[in-house]
């Protein structure tokens, strides 16, 4: 399986309970208001409270990330309502390791109801199986478990902390490191 995304079809995946699909240049204000919530950015090194300019800037960033075969980017819709309550991405991939890193945001309403495991499931279904990963890594900030349990129960294992690794929002941060190979069962 090559990791290839320039000239496919945007990969729309869908949950149970959610749609997971392309962002588009609208959903700019609906995702800069979802970075507004200080609790959605406080474990992140998204800015707090974004400018108008900067969710533009995000939004055109997302939306260029499949295209560009450099990543890949969802809106998280609830099916019932098809309303932005989220979303999800591979901010990176390393095609010469057949590796990806994924990110993401969840508006609070919604925590806590096993949502964002069901989109990182698919996400990472889509990583192994469509886009040909091996490795799929993601990093949380100390104190933020609630993603550390998300990422655990989608078959991530804990792999160490990377200390500093990382300056935003005036300081240092350390990393905690996650990963998750082809082959490891889904927990």
């Amino acid at each position: 399986m090559m990791l290839m995304t320039k000239g496919k079809n945007f990969p729309s995946l869908s949950t149970k309970r959610l749609v997971l699909r392309a962002m588009t240049p609208k959903d700019a204000t609906a995702f800069g208001a979802l970075l507004s919530i200080p609790e959605v950015t406080r474990h992140s090194n998204w800015p707090d409270k974004p400018s108008k300019v900067q969710s533009e800037r995000y939004a055109r960033w997302m939306v260029k990330l499949y295209a560009s075969g450099k990543g890949c980017a969802w809106i998280i819709e609830d099916r019932k309502s098809e309303s932005l309550i989220g979303a999800i991405r591979f901010n990176s991939f390393e095609k010469k390791w057949r590796s990806g890193e994924i990110g993401y945001e969840l508006h609070p309403q919604f925590w806590g109801k096993g949502l964002m495991s069901e989109a990182v499931s698919a996400t990472v279904a889509c990583g192994h199986e469509i886009f040909g990963l091996n490795r799929i890594e993601a990093w949380t900030l100390p104190g933020n478990s609630a993603s550390d349990r998300v990422l655990e129960k989608s078959g991530f294992r804990y792999e160490g902390t990377l200390r500093q690794k990382a300056w935003f929002k005036g300081e240092y941060h350390d990393f905690r490191m996650f990963g998750r190979i082809a082959g490891d069962p889904p927990n």
